[in-house]
C-alpha cells in the first residue's frame, strides 16, 4: 500500500515555488499549522521547523542558513535576544535588514502598506550581492537566480525570495498596514509605540519596540531627520516591461548592460535617424519580463507627442494628464525594437499592479539624501534608536546600478548598529560609528571593497578596506541625540547660499598686491590700481610672461599699440595658461568694464597664487599647464585646424596635432609668435564691456554668465548645438563656415559638397551591448569590389607603408603613462567583443597555435580557472537551466580549440563563464563611469545657473547703487569675486569630466578601428582589391590619429600627476 504524501512536504514545496505574495503566506501558514509551530516566533520558530521537517528537499537550504547563522557575530542568535525592532517597508532593503536582525536574535515586526509585489523592474546586482543571496539559498527559492553570467533580478522576484527567508527566520509580517507616526511613552516604565492605519490588529497597535528601521522609500522620512536635495539638469527616465514568452528567438537576443551617448554617438544618431527618438542612454535586461530603461530628451518627447505641453515645472511636465499613454507606448516600442534589431518580435506590454501596460515616465532630476543615517530619541527614560536604509537614506541614481547593492550595505551597517545598541554601548558612540560608515557608502564600488567575498559578514571590517570607525567623533553627533523630537523633517538643497559669503582671501587689496608682485621689474610697467594701469596692455603682457616666461617679453611690444598688445596677451593667456577671457580687448583698453577686469585678474590670482614670483625662465611649464580647461582649448583649436585643412583652407600652422601644440617652447630663445597669432585684434562682435550683449540672442551679458568662444561671448544657455540643443563644451563642437552656427561634432554638417568619408549612416548599424545576434563582433571581410567609395573631393592622404607585424602591433597598441599602472580598458560595445578582449589579454592575441603560443604565461589560464572557480556552482545548481549570452563564433572556436589542444577541455566551461562574466562587468563599469560623468555635468550646470542668478543680482547692485556706502560696495565686490572663483572651480571640474568622456570615446573608437583593421590584416594580401587596400589605409590613418589623441590624453594626465607632486619630488626621481 502506497504511503500517503506528507502534507508538510507538500506545503513546503508550494512555499518554495510560490510566485505571489498571497500564495507564499498561505503555504507558509499551512506549513506552520501542519507542524504545530506558531508563525512569527523568531529564530526559535526556525529551529522548530527544521527539527520537524525531515525532508530531503529542505536539507540543502537548512545547511546554508545554519552556516550563515553560525557566524560568530550572531552569537548563536543571542546577540540581540532582548531587542525588539520595527521595520517599516517590505522592499528589498527592508526585508534584507529584517533577515539580519532575525539572525541576531531580535524580535522583528515588519509592516508593509501593500498587499502584493508587482514591480517588474530589474535591478543590477554587484558580485557581493549575488554571493550574499546565494549563500542564503536564493537558488532554492528562485532556480534561475543569476545562472551563468546573469547579474540582475526583478524587484518582484528579489522581494519574494527575501520574504520567504524572513518568514522562515521568524519575522512577524503585517500586510496592508501603513505606519503613520511614533507614539512616545506616556509614562515611565512604558515604551515607544507606533500609530498605524487603517485598522491594525491589537497585537501590532500595542507593540513596544526599542529600534525603528525605516525602509519605506524616499517619500517617507521619520521626524527629526534632515534631507538634502541634490538637483541636476532635467532628466526624464522611461521604464517599460514587455511580456517574456521565453521562446528560442527571445533567449538568443543579447542584453544591453548599458550604453551611453557620451561614448557611442553613432548608435544614438542611427536611432534618431531611423525613428526620430533622441536618447541619452539605454539598458535592456531579460528576467520575468523584457525590461528596458532609457533616458529621453524633453524636446524629443514633445516633438513625438509623448508630452502634450511644455512646462517649466517637472511635476506638471510629467503629470499623467500631460503624458499621452499611447504615444509613450509607441515611443518605447520603437526604441526597444531598434535596440534589439527587431528580434523580440511582437512587443506586448506586461501588466502593472493596476492592470495597465507597464510603461512609465519618471523624473530623476532631483535626488534625496539624508544628512544623517541614524538618531536617538529619549522620553520618560525610554530610548529609541532610529535608522534609515534604502531609498529614504539615499535615493540611487538608476543608471549607476548602485541602488540594491548600496542598499544591502546600508542594511548590514544598520544591523551592526543595532547589535552595538544591544551591547549597551554609549548612544553617542553608536551614532558616531554609524555615521562613520555612512560616509563610506557613497564612495563604495565593487572595486574598492574586500576581494574575498567568502569572508563578508555583518562586521564592517569584513567588507570595507581601510575602515575607520572613528572618522566621526561622538562630539560631532550630539545633535542626533534628542530628548524630545518635535521638529518635522527638514529639507535642504545644494544651492549656493550667498548670505553666508563673508570676506574671503580674494579681496581687492590682496589681488592688487599680487598683481604688483607679479609685474614688478618689467620696464614701462607700473601697476597702481585695477583699472587704468592695464589700459596700455603692457601690464597684462608682463603678467602673462611672468607666468609663462617662454613667451614674448613686454619690452618687445613697446612700439605696439595698446589694442594690439592687449589682444595678444588675452590670446596667449587663453592658449598657454588656460585663462579664458571675460571681456574684449577694446573694453580693457577703454576701461569701460572695471568689474570685468577685476574678475578676469582674479582668475589669474586664484589659479597661480601659490606660484612664487620669479623673473627668470623656469625649467618646466607653469602650474597652469595642467589645467583641464587649457587642454580642452588646445583640443578645440586642433579640431578647427584639422577641419580647415580638410576643407582646403590654409590655417597658417603646420603642427600635426595637439601633441605639437602642447609642447613647451624652448626656454633659451623666446619664440617669435607664429603667423597664426597676429598682433592685430580679432573682430569683436559684440563688445563684451559694461553693456556686453550675447552674440547669439543679443541680450545683456553679466559677468557670471559670460562664456567665450572664438573671440565672441555668449550666455551658457545660448551656446548649444543648433541641431540637438545639447550643451557645447570645448573639444566637442565646431562652427559651420556656411551658416556661422555652432554644432556638436555629431551634428556638424559637412562643408560644401564634401561628403563624410564614412558615407551616410545606416539605421542597420550594429547596436551596443551585443543586442544584434546577427551582427558579428569581428568585421566581415569585404568582398571583391565592395570597398567603400572615396569621394573625389576628399583630400589625398599620404600612404603609410607598414609591414604586417607592424600593423598587427599598431592594431593592439595600448598606451599607459606608468608601467605599474594598467591602462583603462578599451571597452567594446558587446559582451562577445568584450569576451574576445579578455581572451586576447589571456592568450596574447589572436592566431593561437595548436599547442599554444610560445611563452604563454601559465598565470593567464590559472587566472581564468581561479576566477571561475570562485563562483562555481554546486552540482545541484549546475543542473538548473543555464541562460548564458552566446560568444561569437570566432571566440568560441578559438577558446574551444585551445582547450582541446592543451588537454584541458574539462576547464572550457569555467573559462567560458569567466570570460562572459568579465565582459559584463567591464561593460557595466564603463556605462557607470559614463553616467556618473553625465550626472555630475548636469549638477554642475544647475550650480552654474544658480551662481549666475546670484551674480546678476550682485552686479546690478554694484553698477546701479552708486549712492550706496563704500563699505557695502566693498562687501558686494568681495561676494562677487567669491562667486567668480566658485564658477572657475566648477568650470575646471567640468573640463576634467569632458576629458574623461573624451577618453571613453577614444577607447571606443580605437576598439572599432582595431576590429576593422584586423579584418583586413587577416586576409591574404594577394586577394585584396584596390578599393580594399585603399580602405585599409584609411582605417590605418584613422587609427594612428586616435592613438595620437589618446597619447595626448595620457601625456596630459602624467603632466597633471607631476604637477600635483610636492615641490622637488619629481626632480628627485
Amino acid at each position: 500500500m502506497a504511503t500517503p504524501p506528507n502534507p508538510a512536504h507538500a506545503y513546503f514545496e508550494s512555499f518554495l515555488q510560490a510566485q505571489l505574495c498571497q500564495d507564499v503566506l498561505s503555504s507558509f501558514q499551512g506549513l506552520c499549522e501542519t507542524l504545530g509551530v506558531e508563525a512569527g516566533g523568531g529564530l526559535a520558530q526556525y529551529h522548530k521547523i527544521k527539527a520537524q521537517l525531515n525532508y530531503w528537499s529542505a536539507k540543502s537550504l537548512w545547511a546554508k542558513l545554519d552556516k550563515r547563522a553560525g557566524q560568530s557575530v550572531y552569537q548563536q542568535g543571542r546577540a540581540c535576544a532582548h531587542t525588539k525592532c520595527l521595520v517599516v517597508g517590505a522592499g528589498p532593503c527592508g526585508l534584507r535588514t529584517a533577515v539580519e536582525l532575525a539572525l541576531l536574535g531580535a524580535r522583528v515586526v515588519l509592516v508593509e502598506k501593500r498587499t502584493k509585489f508587482s514591480r517588474h523592474n530589474v535591478l543590477h546586482l554587484w558580485p557581493f550581492t549575488i554571493h550574499d543571496l546565494r549563500a542564503l539559498g536564493a537558488k532554492k527559492f528562485y532556480g534561475r537566480f543569476c545562472t551563468g553570467t546573469l547579474d540582475h533580478i526583478s524587484i518582484r522576484q528579489l522581494q519574494l525570495l527575501l520574504l520567504k527567508l524572513a518568514l522562515l527566520l521568524g519575522v512577524e509580517i503585517h500586510w496592508g498596514v501603513t505606519f503613520s507616526h511614533l507614539q512616545p511613552p506616556p509614562q515611565k516604565g512604558s515604551g515607544w509605540r507606533a500609530h498605524f492605519q487603517p485598522n491594525p490588529p491589537a497585537q501590532l497597535a500595542n507593540y513596544e519596540f526599542d529600534v525603528l528601521i525605516s525602509a519605506a522609500g524616499g517619500k517617507f522620512i521619520p521626524e527629526g531627520f534632515t534631507v538634502w536635495e541634490m538637483r541636476g539638469k532635467l532628466a526624464i527616465g522611461i521604464t517599460a516591461n514587455f511580456v517574456n514568452g521565453r521562446t528560442v528567438e527571445e533567449t538568443q537576443v543579447q542584453e544591453i548592460s548599458g550604453v551611453a551617448k557620451i561614448y557611442n554617438q553613432k548608435f544614438f544618431q542611427s536611432l534618431l535617424k531611423a525613428t526620430g527618438i533622441d536618447l541619452e542612454n539605454i539598458v535592456y535586461y531579460k528576467d520575468d519580463t523584457h525590461y528596458f530603461v532609457m533616458t529621453a530628451k524633453k524636446q524629443c518627447l514633445l516633438r513625438l507627442g509623448v508630452l502634450r505641453q511644455d512646462y517649466s515645472e517637472t511635476d506638471q511636465l510629467l503629470d499623467s494628464a500631460n503624458v499621452d499613454p499611447e504615444a509613450l507606448q509607441r515611443f518605447v516600442r520603437a526604441a526597444a525594437d531598434f535596440a534589439t534589431h527587431g528580434k523580440l518580435g511582437k512587443l506586448d506590454f506586461a501588466q502593472d499592479a493596476h492592470g495597465r501596460p507597464d510603461v512609465s515616465a519618471f523624473d530623476f532630476t532631483s535626488m534625496m539624501r539624508a544628512e544623517s543615517s541614524a538618531r536617538v530619541q529619549e522620553k520618560q527614560g525610554a530610548r529609541l534608536l532610529l535608522g534609515l536604509v534604502g531609498d529614504c537614506l539615499v535615493e540611487p541614481f538608476w543608471p549607476l546600478g548602485t541602488g540594491v547593492a548600496r542598499g544591502f550595505l546600508a542594511a548590514f551597517d544598520a544591523a551592526w548598529m543595532v547589535k552595538r545598541w544591544a551591547e549597551c554601548a554609549e548612544p553617542l558612540e553608536v551614532l558616531a560609528e554609524r555615521e562613520s560608515l555612512y560616509q563610506l557608502l557613497s564612495q563604495t564600488t565593487p572595486e574598492n571593497m574586500h576581494r574575498n567575498m567568502d569572508q563578508y559578514g555583518l562586521d564592517p571590517a569584513t567588507r570595507y578596506p581601510n575602515l575607520n570607525l572613528r572618522a566621526v567623533t561622538p562630539n560631532q553627533v550630539r545633535e542626533l541625540y534628542d530628548v524630545v523630537a518635535k521638529e518635522p523633517a527638514q529639507r535642504k538643497n545644494d544651492k549656493t547660499d550667498s548670505g553666508r559669503l563673508g570676506t574671503g582671501t580674494g579681496t581687492q587689496e590682496a589681488l592688487l598686491r599680487w598683481c604688483q608682485a607679479q609685474t614688478a621689474g618689467y620696464p614701462g610697467v607700473c601697476v597702481t590700481d585695477l583699472s587704468s594701469s592695464w589700459a596700455n596692455g603692457l601690464a597684462l603682457c608682463a603678467l602673462v610672461h611672468r607666468l609663462q616666461p617662454t613667451l614674448r617679453e613686454p619690452s618687445d611690444l613697446q612700439g605696439v599699440g595698446a589694442l594690439e598688445a592687449t589682444s595678444w596677451a588675452l590670446k596667449m593667456a587663453e592658449q598657454e595658461l588656460g585663462i579664458t577671457p571675460v571681456m574684449s580687448a577694446e573694453a580693457m583698453v577703454a576701461g569701460s568694464d572695471p568689474l570685468g577686469l577685476i574678475a578676469y585678474l582674479s582668475h589669474f590670482h586664484s589659479t597661480f597664487k601659490n606660484k612664487a614670483p620669479s623673473p627668470g625662465p623656469v625649467s618646466q611649464g607653469p602650474a597652469g599647464t595642467s589645467s583641464a580647461v587649457l587642454f580642452l582649448g588646445k583640443m578645440q583649436r586642433t579640431l578647427q585646424r584639422t577641419r580647415a585643412q580638410a576643407n582646403g583652407e590654409d590655417s597658417g600652422g603646420k603642427k600635426r596635432c595637439l601633441e605639437a601644440e602642447a609642447e613647451t617652447p624652448s626656454t633659451e630663445q623666446p619664440p617669435v609668435p607664429e603667423p597664426s597669432v597676429p598682433l592685430t585684434p580679432p573682430p569683436q562682435s559684440p563688445e563684451a564691456g559694461a553693456e556686453a550683449l550675447c552674440a547669439l540672442c543679443g541680450e545683456r551679458l553679466y559677468l557670471l554668465e559670460r562664456l567665450g568662444a572664438n573671440g565672441r561671448f555668449f550666455h551658457r544657455s545660448c551656446f548649444h548645438c543648433h541641431a540637438c540643443e545639447a550643451t557645447l563644451w570645448p573639444g566637442g563642437y565646431g562652427q559651420h563656415p556656411g551658416d556661422g552656427l555652432y554644432y556638436c561634432l555629431q551634428h556638424l554638417p559637412p562643408t560644401g559638397h564634401q561628403e563624410d568619408s564614412r558615407g551616410p549612416e545606416s539605421p542597420e548599424l550594429s547596436t551596443p551591448g551585443g543586442s544584434l545576434p546577427s551582427a558579428p563582433s569581428l568585421p566581415t571581410i569585404p568582398q571583391a569590389g565592395a570597398g567603400p567609395a572615396v569621394s573625389p573631393s576628399q583630400p589625398t592622404r599620404r600612404l603609410i607603408r607598414l609591414s604586417s607585424p607592424e600593423r598587427q602591433r599598431l592594431s593592439s597598441l595600448s598606451l599607459t603613462p606608468d608601467l605599474d599602472m594598467e591602462p583603462p580598458p578599451k571597452p567594446p560595445r558587446s559582451c562577445s567583443a568584450l569576451a574576445r578582449q579578455a581572451l586576447e589579454g589571456s592568450f596574447v592575441g589572436w592566431g593561437v597555435p595548436a599547442q599554444g603560443p610560445p611563452g604563454l604565461p601559465s598565470s593567464a589560464l590559472e587566472d581564468l580557472e581561479e576566477e571561475g572557480g570562485e563562483s562555481s556552482l554546486s552540482s545541484e545548481e549546475e543542473e538548473e537551466e543555464q541562460e548564458d549570452a552566446a560568444l561569437d563564433e570566432a571566440t568560441e572556436q578559438a577558446l574551444l580549440m585551445f582547450a582541446k589542444n592543451s588537454g584541458t577541455l574539462s576547464k572550457y566551461p569555467t573559462w567560458r563563464r569567466t570570460l562572459l562574466r568579465r565582459a559584463k562587468e567591464e561593460e557595466m563599469k564603463r556605462f557607470c563611469i559614463a553616467q556618473a560623468i553625465q550626472r555630475r555635468q548636469n549638477e554642475i550646470e544647475v550650480s552654474l545657473r544658480q551662481l549666475e542668478e546670484e551674480g546678476r543680482n550682485l552686479e546690478r547692485s554694484l553698477r546701479r547703487q552708486s549712492s550706496s556706502p563704500e563699505q557695502q560696495k566693498r562687501l558686494w565686490l568681495e561676494q562677487l569675486l567669491q562667486l567668480v572663483q566658485k564658477k572657475d572651480q566648477l568650470v575646471e571640474e567640468e573640463a576634467e569630466l569632458m576629458i574623461k568622456a573624451q577618453e571613453l570615446n577614444l577607447e571606443d573608437k580605437q576598439r572599432q578601428l582595431d576590429q576593422e583593421l584586423r579584418g583586413y590584416i587577416n586576409r591574404e594580401e594577394t586577394l585584396k582589391t584596390a578599393a580594399e587596400r585603399q580602405a585599409e589605409q584609411q582605417i590605418l590613418q584613422k587609427l594612428v590619429d586616435v592613438v595620437n589623441q589618446r597619447d595626448d590624453l595620457i601625456r596630459f594626465q602624467e603632466q597633471r600627476r607631476l604637477s600635483e607632486l610636492p615641490l622637488g619630488s619629481s626632480t628627485q626621481r
